[in-house]
């Protein structure tokens, strides 16, 4: 990583002068195992799609990465996200590195109703404006329109539907997935 993508990851952005954007740490990983648990058990409690589990490898590598980020306020870690410079197995030939993709959005259910993703959004927009990329992509399941509209209340637009492979090289809880393909370009 560069040093410059350090001194992005540890932010406090306009607006959010109560909270602030940094790398997860290992130091971290109970913790945000505990929040993949309950926001599966939240999906499933609702009707929602729901991760197969989650790969807790690739959550390790985003961390060891810096590609795995924690908002926080004071001590409390409001939400936990990754992001990657390149996706091909998802987004295939529209992968061309202009991109930053976000991933694993997951809210602390003690801060669900803070809008919380339109914070993840904000450093994501800094994020990709100092990087020079011209889109943010993400996904998320095909057969959830309320969650899809969401995302487009924010400006995103929906691209395609798409199933992804069984590759190895997709993290568990991404494998054989009908997705909802969005987009959002950064001005």
């Amino acid at each position: 990583m560069t040093s410059n993508m350090k001194e992005i990851t540890h932010m406090a952005l306009k607006g959010m002068e109560d909270y602030t954007v940094e790398n997860t740490t290992r130091a971290d990983i109970d913790f945000i195992y505990w929040l993949f648990d309950e926001a599966i058990s939240y999906q499933k409690k609702n009707g929602f799609s729901v991760w197969k589990g989650y790969d807790k490898e690739v959550l390790l590598a985003d961390i060891d990465h810096h590609l795995q980020f924690k908002i926080m306020s004071g001590t409390d870690m409001l939400c936990v996200f990754s992001i990657l410079l390149n996706d091909p197995f998802i987004w295939r030939e529209k992968e061309k590195g202009d991109a930053v993709y976000l991933h694993r959005i997951v809210v602390n259910p003690n801060f669900k109703g803070q809008k919380l993703f339109d914070k993840v959004l904000s450093w994501t927009k800094a994020f990709a404006k100092d990087k020079h990329l011209k889109y943010i992509r993400m996904d998320t399941w095909a057969d959830n329109p309320k969650i899809i509209n969401y995302y487009r209340s924010f400006g995103f637009e929906l691209i395609e539907y798409y199933t992804t492979s069984d590759r190895p090289e997709l993290p568990l809880q991404n494998r054989n997935l009908n997705v909802a393909l969005l987009e959002l370009k950064v001005v």
